[in-house]
């Protein structure tokens, strides 16, 4: 016995999922949320995570993230915001002790 509460229409479509098809799921007042469901670049963690881990092996890779970072890369996609201030704060910290060094060698 089919209650009132249910729609004859979405009992079919109950009965069409359960066949093995997947439904893509959607916010219908935010369309945009749908943006996201891409994985990001380089192996999923995002290019300023990415810069982060591969700048200790090549430290030019912080500062190519941090010209990224303030060209405003992450309003492409905001979860790649946390990856490019982390490397910004790695570039940052390298050229504070790249100096400090320079400046112990020269004087």
């Amino acid at each position: 016995m089919v209650s009132n509460l249910v729609n004859a229409e979405d009992l079919t479509e109950a009965v069409e999922q359960k066949n093995g098809e997947y439904a893509l799921i959607r916010d219908a007042e935010i369309p945009q949320l749908s943006i996201y469901d891409k994985p990001l670049p380089c192996f999923g963690c995002g290019i300023g995570w990415f810069s982060l881990l591969l700048g200790f092996v090549f430290p030019l890779m912080w500062y190519y993230a941090t010209i990224l970072y303030f060209g405003n890369y992450y309003h492409k996609d905001p979860r790649e915001r946390a990856g490019l201030a982390a490397s910004a704060i790695a570039a940052l910290i390298c050229t504070i002790a790249l100096i400090i060094t320079i400046a112990i060698l020269v004087f």
